[in-house]
């Protein structure tokens, strides 16, 4: 070797060393492009690195470094195009596809054949579906290597010019060793952007979950066999299964949450939290940062990056409640990410796309709120694609003998007291007044009836409601109004016994039908002089 080779051979090492430090120097992967656009520049001249990620049976356009840009930590591939190219994002998203079919890309070529793939004049040389999408985008000139690591390809780097300029011999040869170095780099940043994801899903889920058991939900099922009941089940199961927008309507207190909450769990995104959100609740200043998140910096006391609603409710469901109290400003925003599927961080620059499922709730007649111009009619006809209206206690009082013992043996439970019935003429009161406050105002009088209680039968008076008076108050037949309900309850169980054939448990069983559990129900049949084996008997008759 001579002298001249030796220098040239000590030269290449020590920039394939500078390469690898500063490579490996950062866990973020467009600064991993940076760092190596930098040292390379002495010697190849670049006007862009790109990172195309192998990912199962699809392959995806994952970083971009370009020196017409600065880039931020975060930035997708699609943001950085668009700010080099002076182009909206948009614009970029019809020019570049999130994700392209791994069979018949360049990625599968490569990985085949072992050998990176030059191309002088991307205009006239295209083949592969990456290459399509380079050229869309200004790239000329370029060179796509196969990231290997351990034998198995993780993705493809190309070195991109802007200009049709052919890599030298030399350049071709750096290219091919730094290309070695940057695979290792490449697949720890890699790694790196998967664990912080999963860190980041997992850290935003555990808050879900601890705001579901925190939360003092109503009840768990759906309680009740009323005809607007059943109506409103069918619904749900109906909806469920899609991916549809819906508009739960009705008085403050009737179970929207509750039904957002049923819709969720019977979907395909169960397995993902229902992120709550309370458009009534939040300061206006901060409802963009709650649903959005924020960026350190974006304001004064944002001393940190925070992810927001919909980031959390990717791959779940996102239920807006109040709705209808949402300022203009953000009724726009929210149309966006209805429409699109993507938002920005307050105070960020990069796109963040969300597959979150919206099921919103509001007390408020929104159509009466377009007609006044307090809510925008584009964004009321994206929420109510499929609208269920949640009906008023008043409006299914059958239920609420059921609702009673559900609420009594919760609460009895609660306090450690044996309450074993309650008494007619407080079921009567109950049966008769008119809640204005609908299910949570049942479920307060009573929490206030049991504690008040010393067990054996609940009584309760009609002072406990206040300066509010019962519908009923005039009824003094109080003997013969509770063996009527009695009676409508009887009728409910026996229809219920009927259609599932004497079966109280299991999801086709009568207990699933009235939205009891099976214990409740046989206690329900007991206390009723209920022969749940003629339904039994009557269905085996039918079979022989």
């Amino acid at each position: 070797m001579t002298m001249a080779q030796m220098g040239q051979s000590v030269e290449a090492y020590e920039l394939l060393l500078e390469i690898s430090r500063a490579a490996n120097s950062h866990l973020e992967l467009p600064a991993v492009l940076k760092a190596a656009a930098e040292c390379l520049s002495p010697k190849v001249p670049l006007d862009g690195i790109a990172v195309v990620s192998v990912e199962g049976d699809r392959v995806r356009p994952h970083s971009l470094y370009s020196i017409k840009t600065d880039i931020a930590p975060g930035d997708s591939f699609q943001t950085v195009a668009s700010r080099a190219l002076h182009v909206p994002l948009a614009q970029i998203d019809r020019r570049v596809p999130r994700t392209l079919p791994f069979n018949g890309s360049a990625a599968e070529h490569m990985c085949s054949a072992g050998d990176p793939m030059i191309r002088v004049n991307l205009e006239t040389e295209r083949q592969f579906s990456e290459e399509e999408f380079m050229c869309a985008n200004g790239v000329r000139t370029v060179m796509e290597v196969p990231l290997m690591v351990h034998h198995r390809l993780i993705g493809t780097i190309n070195y991109a010019r802007y200009f049709v300029q052919p890599f030298s011999a030399p350049e071709l040869a750096i290219l091919r060793d730094v290309s070695s170095v940057l695979a290792t780099a490449v697949s720890n940043a890699l790694a790196y952007e998967e664990l912080r994801n999963l860190k980041d899903r997992l850290q935003a889920e555990n808050v879900m979950l601890r705001e579901d058991i925190e939360h003092d939900a109503m009840f768990e099922e759906i309680v009740g066999a009323s005809a607007a009941l059943r109506r409103i089940r069918g619904l749900v199961e109906r909806v469920a299964a899609s991916d549809t927008t819906v508009l739960i309507t009705g008085q403050t207190g009737t179970g929207k949450e509750l039904l957002a909450r049923a819709i969720h769990r019977r979907s395909p995104r169960a397995q993902h939290a229902m992120v709550k959100v309370n458009c009534a609740a939040l300061p206006k200043d901060l409802i963009a940062s709650e649903l959005f998140g924020h960026e350190k910096g974006a304001f004064t006391g944002a001393l940190s990056q925070r992810i927001g609603r919909f980031e959390m409710a990717n791959g779940g469901t996102i239920f807006l409640d109040e709705v209808g109290e949402l300022p203009p400003e953000m009724q726009v925003a929210l149309l966006r990410v209805l429409q699109e599927s993507e938002f920005e961080r307050v105070g960020g620059t990069r796109t963040i796309s969300t597959d979150a499922r919206v099921i919103a709730a509001t007390n408020r007649d929104l159509a009466k709120e377009v007609a006044e111009g307090r809510f925008r009619s584009d964004l009321y006809y994206r929420l109510n694609v499929f609208p269920i209206k949640s009906p008023a206690l008043r409006e299914r009082r059958e239920d609420i003998p059921l609702l009673v013992e559900y609420f009594v043996a919760r609460f009895a439970e609660r306090t450690g007291k044996r309450i074993d019935r309650v008494d007619r003429e407080s079921l009567n009161t109950l049966t008769h007044y008119h809640w204005p406050g609908n299910i949570r105002e049942l479920a307060n009088v009573i929490e206030r009836a049991v504690i008040l209680s010393d067990g054996g039968a609940l009584r309760i008076s009609a002072s406990i409601f206040g300066d509010d008076l019962p519908l009923a108050a005039a009824d003094n037949a109080s003997d013969e109004a509770g063996n009527q309900l009695s009676a409508q309850e009887r009728q409910l169980i026996d229809k219920a016994l009927a259609e599932s054939n004497g079966r109280v448990a299991g999801p086709r069983g009568a207990a699933s039908r009235l939205g009891l559990s099976a214990s409740t129900l046989e206690s329900k049949i007991r206390r009723l002089g209920i022969d749940k084996y003629r339904f039994f008997q009557r269905a085996s008759g039918n079979q022989r």
